[in-house]
């Protein structure tokens, strides 16, 4: 693929953002767990975690933090590890409980709590500094000023698609959750299911980033 011109529009971004949401991963298992376990408020919450943590990733780029773990490049696969380690603990917490969602909910943890775990699960998320490095300075012309501009245009758009899609999938499994309150042993069967799909996500993120090409 040949390297974005100066020209580049951020349409064209915003279609390269947006083709990534959307592909199934631990961000997009993460919202659907919260959604499930704690409805539609903790879902958004964890939305809200994500965006935050989008941010945060714009910062460290800025202040070059991603390139000096692409410097370190056992630094980036720790991460991995972490991170992947981290989702598939929440997998597994919901695949080996015996409650069922609703029951869970009554005990459910603050939305600042769920906020955090999701702020956490996108800093440990080394495809976040990768896209970072990869993607950003190809649409960056220009300097001072002017770069922070387009940073910043850049992490509005992606801020943007995050609550569209994230937000959307939320609102839609905190519905499913109140549909299942009346059945016990569905509301079990569908943590199990969520909790299987954090650990599959997890686990095929961690393939993914060590395996060599």
């Amino acid at each position: 693929m040949s390297p974005l011109t100066a020209s580049s529009p951020l349409w064209l971004y915003f279609l390269l953002v947006a083709g990534i949401i959307v592909l199934p991963g631990m961000d997009m298992a993460f919202v659907l767990a919260s959604a499930l376990a704690g409805g539609r408020r903790a879902g958004l919450a964890a939305v809200s975690g994500l965006v935050a943590g989008g941010w945060i990733h714009v910062a460290f780029g800025a202040l070059g933090i991603g390139l000096v773990l692409q410097a370190a490049p056992g630094a980036l696969q720790a991460l991995l590890v972490v991170g992947s380690a981290y989702v598939a603990w929440i997998g597994w917490t919901l695949l080996r409980g015996t409650t069922a969602l609703g029951e869970q909910a009554t005990a459910a943890r603050p939305a600042h709590a769920t906020f955090g775990r999701a702020v956490a699960t996108c800093l440990l998320n080394p495809k976040a500094y990768m896209f970072t490095l990869a993607v950003f300075p190809q649409f960056l012309r220009g300097s001072g000023a002017a770069v922070a501009s387009q940073m910043l245009a850049m992490a509005a758009i992606t801020s943007a698609t995050q609550l569209a899609v994230y937000g959307g999938l939320a609102l839609a499994a905190g519905r499913a959750r109140s549909w299942l309150r009346g059945n016990p042993a569905l509301q079990r069967a569908a943590g199990r299911g969520v909790g299987l799909l954090l650990v599959a996500a997890a686990a095929w993120t961690l393939a993914h980033g060590l395996l060599p090409r």
